[in-house]
């Protein structure tokens, strides 16, 4: 058997139960934070499958949360990140949902603040490792691992071709990429996951493109761009 590295072999540093339940939930959480780009007023999170019978006593909730307030997996305030919310001043409410899910360990987050909205979809598969299978009603599929860029713009001819250019011009290497679309010639999505960190200037770049509508940058280890 081989691993990919040694996080897949020891499982992460981490507060809490289960890798699955807690460390994961707080990488999701973190990801639906650096989505919406600002500290939400209103987090409404709906467990599935086995985290729905099972987040209260698991501390998945409190788990999500922590990732809302861009806590790490170590970090010993998660115990507390429902308190550490309300002086903050983001309501927080939990569900449990019925629906089928992707895999047993699957929440969906649903984010806002003034207009701003944000709805992601993801899972844990164990050892803090995640997911994500949706993002604003788009499939697009993508683990957080690696920084991450998500482009929102019109389904048009060459949007991609101007995207991946100035991302190459800078050095920066894609490893994946996935695109989804609403309809022909109508919105779409496309997720990048690069072996290079982003810099703010180049988002500008990206942001400026012709038929770019808007787009969200996730990095895990290093936050937001310098």
């Amino acid at each position: 058997m081989r691993f990919k590295d040694v996080f897949s072999i020891i499982g992460p540093g981490m507060i809490g139960p289960s890798s699955s339940h807690t460390a994961g939930a707080v990488r999701l959480g973190r990801v639906a934070r650096e989505l919406i780009g600002i500290q939400p007023k209103q987090a409404n999170v709906v467990f599935y499958g086995s985290l729905a019978a099972t987040y209260r006593g698991h501390g998945t909730d409190l788990a999500v949360t922590a990732g809302l307030l861009r806590l790490d997996m170590d970090d010993e305030r998660i115990p507390e990140s429902l308190d550490l919310a309300d002086v903050l001043g983001m309501k927080v409410a939990f569900l449990s949902g019925s629906d089928p899910a992707v895999h047993p360990n699957t929440l969906t987050v649903t984010l806002s603040s003034g207009r701003r909205r944000c709805r992601m979809t993801g899972c844990s598969i164990g050892g803090g490792n995640i997911e994500v299978v949706e993002v604003n009603g788009f499939d697009l599929k993508f683990t957080a691992n690696y920084p991450t860029l998500i482009v929102y713009h019109e389904d048009r001819p060459g949007v991609l071709a101007d995207v991946t250019r100035l991302l190459s011009v800078t050095g920066i290497n894609i490893g994946y990429m996935d695109v989804d679309r609403k309809a022909r010639l109508g919105h779409a999505a496309t997720v990048i996951e690069m072996d290079g960190v982003i810099q703010e200037d180049l988002l500008k770049k990206i942001k400026r493109l012709a038929n770019v509508t808007g787009l969200s940058y996730i990095d895990l280890n290093g936050g937001v761009p310098n």
